[in-house]
């Protein structure tokens, strides 16, 4: 059985905690990280030299990059339709995963840090103003694109890109500031409310 390394709380483990419920994959889940046992100790370092979840064990094989581990996932266990092997299709999947990771996920940082995990050291009102703007910037960009295939990030069907952006959706929205009305990113959770794994994992339970 796969065995997930990481607590439910990270948005990084609920994306493979989601995965494994779109492929019907039975899993055991250990909490690590902040208010659990430390990733930190020598034994989660052997796993994970950095130190973060989730990590991921299939027998003998062990992944880490939550991005990575989703594909592998997919790639493993019969996850084409998630995950497409026709390369433009794949490409493009690939491209918003890719996106998420990086563009989207720098924008928020500061702001998320300043306004939910109240860090000491992210307390400069200037910063924490550029970081929900450049956030919203972005959230624009992914309104434009939902606005054009009238479904999904990728494209008409859903795709593994979809738990990545779904999760950094419901971030946004659940950070305390004003947000700007996006209807194309509204219309696009209420596509994903009968998706198994959306209310469990991505809306922590919230209908």
């Amino acid at each position: 059985m796969l065995k997930i390394l990481g607590k439910a709380s990270s948005i990084n483990v609920r994306k493979v905690l989601w995965t494994c419920t779109e492929l019907h994959l039975p899993f055991e889940r250990e909490d690590w990280g902040s208010g659990f046992r430390s990733t930190l100790t020598p034994d989660f370092l052997a796993l994970n030299p950095n130190g973060q979840v989730p990590v991921l064990k299939d027998d003998d094989f062990i992944l880490w990059e939550s991005n990575s581990i989703i594909r592998y996932l997919a790639s493993r266990y019969d996850g084409l339709h998630l995950y497409p092997a026709e390369p433009k299709m794949r490409a493009r999947v690939d491209q918003w995963m890719d996106w998420q990771a990086t563009d989207l996920n720098r924008s928020w940082s500061y702001a998320f840090l300043a306004l939910v995990r109240q860090s000491p050291t992210h307390r400069a009102a200037e910063e924490t103003a550029q970081s929900i703007a450049a956030w919203n910037r972005n959230m624009e960009i992914l309104n434009g694109q939902l606005s054009a295939t009238e479904a999904f990030v990728a494209g008409k069907r859903f795709s593994l890109a979809d738990i990545p952006i779904a999760l950094s959706v419901n971030r946004w929205l659940e950070t305390p500031f004003d947000h700007p009305a996006l209807p194309a990113v509204s219309a696009y959770l209420e596509r994903l409310f009968d998706r198994p794994g959306f209310a469990q994992y991505c809306r922590n339970g919230v209908p």
